[in-house]
């Protein structure tokens, strides 16, 4: 079985930075394609970030690119997303999840899902 938990939120200023954790345990990143998605209150969820299971470019949503990055921990049982530059409009729930399909994770449809952390941006 396979469980994913985020961590990492909080409150931060506008232009501040947070980095937050996805642990994976039950099976190695490495398995997975894995992905950060987010939901604001109100708005349905939303992709933000992906890194293949076989690593290559990694994809982000236009309204991050630039600012995001998401990467795998050394341990590979931990992925990452470095968020720089917030603003209001990243104020969020912010999901980590995996799939060994990243077409399935893209769409949405991941196998697994965390509970999710909350970003919240004050201007």
């Amino acid at each position: 079985q396979v469980q994913l938990e985020e961590s990492g939120g909080g409150l931060v200023q506008a232009g501040g930075s947070l980095r937050l954790s996805c642990a994976v345990s039950g099976r190695t990143t490495s398995s997975y394609a894995m992905g950060w998605f987010r939901q604001a209150a109100g708005k349905e969820r939303e992709f933000v970030a992906q890194v293949s299971r076989f690593g290559g470019v990694p994809g982000y949503a236009d309204s991050v690119k630039g600012r995001f990055t998401i990467s795998r921990g050394n341990a590979k049982n931990t992925v990452y997303l470095q968020m720089n530059s917030l603003n209001t409009d990243d104020t969020a729930v912010y999901y980590c999840a995996a799939d060994s399909s990243l077409g399935d994770l893209l769409k949405g449809g991941a196998d697994y899902w965390g509970k999710g952390t909350l970003v919240t941006v004050s201007s």
